[in-house]
């Protein structure tokens, strides 16, 4: 018995003994299985889009005008008016800056939301009684009947739902499905480039606080700016032309803040008037809530007071937890061209559940596999991947390995007998 296993092992073809390999490798951590486009750093400890580059763009912004500020502006204001107020300017703006900073960290270096995709279909008795599957035109990964959308009652008011192909799942309402950083996302606001990361229900408050703040910075670069200008044309008795001239430095800084707070301005001004009537950017330009109702607009202070003083909900995802590698994984990777299907996964990836055994419902769809693999031994219907019989006789030998060590191996050699005594008498 042992001599007959090592020789199937030999038979093994080299992609399947590497996959037996990784079977037998440390556990991975969830991120580093992360289905979507996101970045990780720190061990999963940070979160990013996968546009994390436009990040140093955005803080070069930020940080460059401030340093200039404080080296060059800040000194010309203490010698102007000869005491320590060049020196709290300079202080203020380096310490709002770092603020500025944390914030920005925090709202694109954290998990904006995400929805834990589905390792399955939903199936179809579980969706319920308010389901439209009159929209649905078929079936989607296996699971006919599926409805498009389904209904759920907001506030009183009747909202649908969208099914996500990607993610497997009913989004929760306001939840959306970001193109870019292939997520569901609660409370889905807009994909940010400037911060690279989504903004969502998580970190929707603190981007708010960042946009904010950088308009309060502006402001506060481009008076001292102005004050220093107007202290030269004091000292020197000079016109406005004359004291640029001699402090060019303060000009080039008012002009960049002045049109920098258009920008951050204009974005916090657009974002409070969201919040004063509860909606989301994507709501917004998508929806038009000014024509109907909106069911989430519970009144101007209660709409504040549920966007900036609630508490944010703890993330959906473990990150840092151990990903079991689900059984369907291994036995779609050894298929090589879907010669075993993957049964039904009922382990969610990113939960970090633990690995179930096979059911009996699929060892009977392992059975009916192998059944219509030993057609393939014969070479009649060969799948597109392999050409000629060698493909053939890799695909069955893998395939009774594989059946004997779920202790098939008795049926599986008498459904070869069966094919075999088929092919002698024709």
């Amino acid at each position: 018995m042992e001599g007959r296993m090592q020789g199937k092992v030999q038979q093994l073809s080299d992609s399947n003994r590497r996959i037996m390999e990784a079977d037998a490798a440390p556990p991975r951590r969830v991120y580093q299985a992360w289905k979507g486009s996101n970045i990780f750093f720190l061990g999963g400890r940070l979160i990013f889009g996968p546009d994390v580059r436009s990040l140093i763009a955005t803080v070069c912004l930020i940080v460059i005008p401030v340093i200039i500020f404080a080296a060059v502006v800040s000194p010309q204001l203490a010698h102007g008016y000869q005491n320590q107020i060049g020196g709290w300017v300079a202080s203020v703006s380096i310490i709002f800056t770092a603020y500025i900073l944390v914030l920005l960290l925090l709202t694109s270096g954290r998990d904006p939301g995400i929805v834990p995709r589905n390792s399955h279909p939903p199936e179809p008795e579980d969706i319920g009684e308010s389901s439209n599957l009159s929209d649905w035109p078929g079936g989607q990964h296996g699971s006919a009947g599926l409805p498009l959308t389904k209904d759920v009652i907001v506030n009183g008011v009747l909202v649908k739902v969208k099914y996500c192909h990607t993610c497997m799942l009913y989004r929760p309402p306001r939840c959306s499905h970001c193109s870019i950083c292939n997520n569901c996302v609660e409370r889905f606001d807009h994909h940010c480039p400037w911060v690279g990361q989504c903004i969502g229900k998580r970190n929707y408050r603190f981007f708010l606080m960042f946009v904010s703040s950088a308009t309060v910075l502006c402001i506060y670069v481009f008076t001292f700016c102005w004050v220093n200008i107007g202290k030269i044309m004091d000292t020197h008795e000079c016109t406005f032309g004359r004291a640029i001239l001699k402090s060019p430095i303060s000009a080039i800084l008012m002009l960049y803040t002045f049109v920098a707070v258009w920008f951050v301005g204009g974005l916090t001004s657009f974002h409070l008037y969201l919040i004063s009537t509860n909606q989301t950017t994507y709501e917004n330009f998508r929806y038009r809530y000014d024509r109907r109702s909106n069911p989430y607009n519970r009144g101007l202070v209660q709409n504040f007071i549920e966007i900036l003083c609630s508490r944010i909900p703890s993330s959906r995802n473990n990150f840092r937890a151990k990903a079991n590698e689900d059984f369907a994984a291994f036995a779609s990777t050894l298929s090589m061209g879907r010669v075993l299907s993957p049964p039904k996964m009922s382990v969610d990836l990113e939960m970090g559940t633990k690995r179930q055994a096979v059911g009996a419902e699929d060892m009977e769809d392992l059975h009916s596999q192998i059944g219509s693999s030993m057609g393939l031994e014969r070479c009649g219907t060969e799948p597109p991947h392999f050409v000629g019989r060698k493909g053939c006789s890799e695909i069955a030998s893998d395939i009774e390995t594989f059946a004997e060590e779920f202790g098939m191996d008795n049926k599986f050699t008498e459904r070869k007998k069966t094919v075999r005594h088929t092919n002698d008498n024709p």
